[in-house]
């Protein structure tokens, strides 16, 4: 153990990056200067939005939103609540619709948000997933909006899981949630897309089918006004329902209880905002092995996403109170856990030079398999460019969470593969897909920078690679930059450029693409893996350095 990971180790895992050189492949860091024992949210400053938790044994697994990403519906783990890893995806692409594949007809352009058009299925996917442990199985729920709500069942969250079971099909559905009685009866909770009503269905013992059509247990527009993601749970014989109300930039949590899980329901709100929090809410309730009440819920914070906070839970008169008085407290004593996991941190930087992906890589859509390869050339990820109007409808744009508040991500391209109007790059992927990268045009490379589909044409490229820079800063605005090899100083390119505040759901997103400018967009290839010609990125490491 490194004598800077044993000093984190001592003061609770509590720390920051500091400075590194460019060509180191791992972020450097620093104690942060809060007392030992104590953690200071977010706890992840990463866009995991509606989580929910659950303790098995000393383990603790997280679940959340991924939307249109693919693989789908990540899970995390944690021994301690406060410092947390990927252990895996839950869907290895999403398989509910062709426009997951990306088609025609589509909309969306790079200057524009929406309309996004059939061919595509941004901002659907995987919605505010619930996960839950029983006689050793390890169960997950969701709804995309536009398909139904979707079950799947591991023994180890880190999988593999089944195939997604139909629970519930047609659109218009969100937010599932499952609950076992003491009596084993299995119930499941969801509400509708447009928040609200809260309905309950009874389900098959094994939670792949519902034995009725649904009955609306809680309504109520004025006091619980956009009611969603309800979370269910039981403590003293109350059967206790977690929503938050009041929409996702400003709404409090509200926490619903009844004798029966049929109702009818008393609320009281929980979770306010406060403390530099509009909208702290939505997530899951878990307890320690020693009766600790935790909380953990998002907040949206814009370009970073929808971010998690941590808040400790105390029970008075048979209702919970969060935070520090019912407001979000920004920092608090660590949770008295079995174990500690100061080690744990969100994976990033990759040097590409295993078999397979990061489990911090997820496309946006579902790749063309036949158009990127870690074997083809050892120690680079290959991607092909396929044809395409737009950089949101090109196909294989590798991307992975923003972490902040802030962040410097930094990559090196081989540009030897190249062809006629490809381009290929940096980009933090959202709407108006802001990037740096090189334009190929009349057989010269560009350096270039763009931003909403408007190109702006740096120096030409002499040499056969770039290094490219995306320093993101706490104001959500990011700065590009590149130089001509690693190690030498970096030049900026194009102006301090603000991110998009929400982009289809979810934050910005540091990503690799390449794509050919076309009049029109290519379909997928049928063809062998590792088989690509030319036409072709080489992504040599991509690196991250996470500031705070």
């Amino acid at each position: 153990m490194s004598t800077m990971r044993t000093l984190m180790a001592l003061l609770g895992g509590c720390c920051a990056a500091m400075p590194a050189q460019a060509e180191a492949p791992a972020q450097h860091v620093v104690v942060r200067h809060i007392p030992a024992q104590q953690y200071r949210n977010p706890i992840l400053h990463a866009d995991y939005s509606d989580p929910d938790v659950i303790r098995v044994g000393e383990d603790y697994y997280l679940v959340a939103s991924s939307f249109h990403f693919s693989p789908g519906l990540p899970v995390l783990h944690s021994k301690d609540l406060v410092h947390w890893k990927i252990a895996g995806h839950v869907l290895p692409r999403l398989d509910f619709h062709p426009s997951y594949d990306m088609g025609q007809p589509y909309t969306l352009t790079d200057s524009i948000s929406k309309p996004v058009g059939p061919g595509l299925r941004y901002a659907g996917g995987v919605w505010a997933p619930a996960i839950r442990h029983r006689n050793g199985t390890f169960y997950v729920y969701w709804a995309t909006p536009d398909e139904g709500i979707f079950m799947s069942t591991a023994t180890s969250p880190a999988g593999p899981w089944s195939p997604p079971v139909t629970v519930l099909a047609g659109a218009g559905y969100e937010d599932p949630c499952p609950f076992w009685d003491d009596d084993g009866k299995a119930w499941l909770v969801h509400s509708k897309v447009g928040a609200g009503p809260i309905i309950l269905h009874a389900m098959t013992p094994d939670g792949t089918r519902l034995l009725d059509a649904g009955k609306t247990i809680i309504e109520d527009k004025v006091n619980l006004p956009v009611l969603e993601g309800p979370k269910v749970t039981k403590r003293d014989g109350w059967y206790y329902i977690f929503a938050p109300i009041g929409g996702v930039g400003t709404g409090p949590q509200a926490v619903l209880r009844s004798r029966t899980i049929q109702g009818p329901y008393e609320h009281r709100t929980v979770l306010h905002p406060g403390n530099g929090l509009k909208g702290p809410h939505q997530g899951g309730y878990v307890e320690t092995p020693n009766g600790e009440g935790w909380f953990i819920h998002f907040n949206s914070t814009g370009a970073f996403g929808r971010i998690a906070h941590l808040q400790p839970v105390t029970w008075q008169d048979g209702w919970p109170m969060m935070g520090h008085g019912g407001l979000p407290a920004l920092e608090h004593a660590v949770p008295i856990t079995a174990a500690r996991s100061p080690d744990y941190r969100l994976q990033d930087s990759d040097e590409f030079s295993g078999t397979t992906l990061g489990l911090q890589w997820s496309w946006n859509h579902n790749p063309d398999p036949a158009r990127w390869s870690l074997s083809q050339r050892p120690g680079f990820l290959r991607i092909e460019a396929s044809r395409a109007r737009y950089l949101v409808g090109a196909r294989n744009t590798l991307t992975q969470i923003l972490q902040g508040p802030a962040a410097e991500i930094t990559t090196r391209i081989e540009l030897g593969g190249l062809a006629e109007g490809q381009r290929a790059g940096l980009t933090l992927f959202g709407v108006k897909v802001p990037w740096i990268g090189v334009a190929r045009e009349g057989g010269i490379n560009y350096v270039t920078y763009a931003n909403a589909g408007a190109e702006t044409r740096g120096p030409r490229i002499t040499g056969n690679a770039i290094v490219l820079r995306a320093s993101v800063r706490d104001d959500q605005t990011v700065q590009f930059a590149w130089a001509v090899r690693e190690g030498e100083a970096f030049t900026d390119l194009g102006p301090v450029t603000e991110l998009a505040k929400f982009s289809w759901w979810k934050g910005s997103r540091p990503s690799v693409f390449t794509y050919i400018r076309s009049e029109t967009d290519e379909a997928r290839v049928e063809r062998p893996l590792d088989q690509i010609g030319g036409n072709h990125l080489d992504v040599d490491w991509f690196r991250v350095r996470v500031l705070r």
